[in-house]
């Protein structure tokens, strides 16, 4: 059985210097490019020699060297990333150079290393793979569903009213499906189904 992948209860930061070159990682926890890309413009020092990165999510991944060698600074860090067994994580790496020259091997270990220490001490928590669901139901059971859904991890992305009853869209951890299922069933006398939306 695989391990599920987790991304980061917060952000977290590491500092370390490698042959007097400063090295500080920052980690925070993203869902879109976009909000790696804003967590980058908010984090990179203009006065630091390079502000490397690396972000995942789910099968979108970039990452930058900025001006060091190629392959030397965001590479490592993904793959520090993939090897922690993060998703949804976006790592900053800056360095102030501090005069001497690591080394292509050099540089990979402390980008490599210095990000993987930051996700190694960071609090974590794991990725819950939601689906997507509809049912339509009664007025009568809506209060008792709504008050409900929270035991079931659910989220309700959309509601909808009809003359006879509401049509709800909700995220729901797959492990769910069955549970919430056998309460709908409960609540309408059978008359509702849960259905997947994909």
């Amino acid at each position: 059985m695989t391990t599920p992948l987790c991304t980061l209860a917060q952000p977290a930061e590491v500092s370390q210097e490698i042959k007097k070159s400063r090295f500080v990682c920052q980690a925070a926890p993203v869902s879109s490019a976009a909000a790696a890309l804003a967590f980058l413009d908010d984090v990179a020092d203009n006065q630091a020699t390079h502000n490397c990165w690396a972000y995942r999510i789910g099968q979108n991944y970039r990452f930058s060297d900025d001006g060091e060698p190629a392959g030397t600074a965001g590479k490592p860090m993904l793959q520090a990333i993939d090897g922690q067994g993060c998703d949804q994580v976006m790592l900053v790496v800056t360095r102030w150079y501090g005069g001497i020259k690591l080394g292509a091997g050099g540089l990979m270990r402390a980008y490599g290393g210095v990000a993987a220490e930051c996700l190694r001490i960071a609090t974590r928590v794991p990725l819950v793979h939601k689906t997507e669901v509809a049912l339509e139901l009664p007025f009568a059971s809506l209060a008792i569903l709504k008050a409900r859904l929270a035991d079931f991890d659910a989220d309700c992305l959309d509601e909808q009213f009809g003359a006879a009853g509401a049509t709800l869209r909700l995220a729901l951890p797959d492990a769910q499906f069955d549970a919430l299922s056998r309460l709908l069933a409960d609540l309408t006398r059978g008359r509702s189904k849960l259905k997947r939306s994909d």
